[in-house]
């Protein structure tokens, strides 16, 4: 049963928004197939509650970036090298969500044949939330592993100069529940899609967020977003600054999806990811994400899996809660109940979102009018 959440905003039908969005992806000249992937990966992100990865970033990550010529609309995907259980592809500075669904169908195919299979895409853009991946295998009963690289963002424990991408290491794992446990967070406190929410949304980023030269934290999240492209401020990885609340996990979490992202593929790493060239222009991204799919049928068999995993999520949450607290979650939980308040309702959009939407529409000369306006 869906729980109840506070909502001011006014909402947007999803088949109307979803209408809408692959009109403007076509418009900006994504093929209407691929505008359908982009397009669901984005609404994905809304209704499980993941506002930074969303609407948020449609048109400052997608379109505007189709804009600046830094992501091409029509996407050539590659065959770099192919065995039988590995595959490594070229996504040619095209939409990295078109390139990881095409993935994805290739690398359950082998995994269903040879029991796992792992991939590899050099030379992406932004892929959307890491969890639609993973959670795409284990809906088909796979386990399913992903991680990609970023724009600079996090800097290295005792460090202050941004060098790693916000790096998420994202599982899903099938359960006999009604959706699958899904740890899908970046390898940074917050991730740099959330300090742009906060921006738009005229809110401060909670100290301890942000490290700047100095050694000492800012709040203010347009400044913020300002000194992390032009270097004077950092991301914290998990855990914060410094040792004392092993801040050195985060970070080493972090390398080890920038060192898969960028080995597995043969693609660039760290500054090179910048998007910005040596003399200050806009430039490709060229990421890179990893992909590893299980099959657990290969192992004492699928059902056995998904009530083992099904087991241990419920006696998590029937476990000892502390004083005040009435629910343990078990990761993907909290998604799930989001999902479910907002499936009848539709999409909440803010104030920010609602001006992109349409500023997309009269660019465009798109026929639709929101029930914001």
């Amino acid at each position: 049963m869906a729980k109840n959440y506070t909502e001011t905003r006014p909402f947007v039908d999803w088949d109307m928004m979803q209408s809408f969005m692959i009109d403007a992806f076509k418009g900006y000249g994504v093929p209407e197939e691929d505008a359908r992937i982009c397009t669901d990966v984005l609404l994905e992100a809304d209704r499980r509650g993941i506002e930074s990865h969303g609407c948020n970033r449609f048109k400052p990550i997608y379109l505007d970036r189709i804009d600046k010529g830094t992501l091409l609309p029509v996407t050539k995907t590659e065959i770099v090298k192919e065995t039988p259980t590995t595959i490594v592809m070229d996504a040619h500075d095209g939409m990295g969500m078109v390139a990881s669904h095409e993935m994805l169908l290739k690398l359950m195919d082998k995994a269903k044949t040879c029991g796992m299979a792992g991939g590899a895409i050099r030379n992406s853009t932004h892929y959307g939330i890491a969890g639609y991946w993973t959670d795409m295998a284990a809906k088909k009963g796979f386990v399913a592993m992903t991680g990609t690289n970023a724009r600079p963002s996090i800097a290295p424990t005792f460090g202050v100069e941004n060098m790693l991408g916000t790096n998420p290491l994202t599982i899903s794992l099938p359960t006999d529940e009604e959706f699958p446990f899904c740890l899908d967070c970046a390898t940074s406190i917050v991730q740099r899609g959330r300090i742009e929410y906060y921006a738009r949304e005229g809110r401060s980023t909670p100290p301890g967020m942000v490290i700047a030269e100095d050694g000492g934290t800012i709040t203010d999240s347009k400044e913020i977003l300002k000194r992390l492209v032009d270097g004077t401020a950092a991301l914290t990885p998990l855990g914060g600054i410094g040792e004392e609340m092993a801040g050195y996990k985060g970070y080493g979490y972090a390398t080890v999806v920038e060192i898969l992202s960028a080995a597995l593929s043969g693609g660039g790493f760290m500054k090179a990811l910048s998007g910005v060239s040596e003399d200050g222009k806009p430039k490709m991204y060229g990421l890179g994400h990893f992909f590893f799919v299980v099959d657990p049928e290969a192992f004492m068999g699928a059902e056995t899996f998904k009530k083992i995993a099904g087991d241990i999520c419920r006696e998590l949450r029937a476990s000892k809660k502390a004083p005040g607290e009435d629910r343990i979650y078990t990761a993907g939980e909290k998604e799930h109940d989001m999902w479910l308040f907002r499936r009848d309702k539709g999409l909440p959009v803010s104030e920010g979102v609602q001006k992109d939407i349409l500023a997309v529409r009269d660019r465009l000369k798109l026929d639709y009018r929101f029930p914001f306006e």
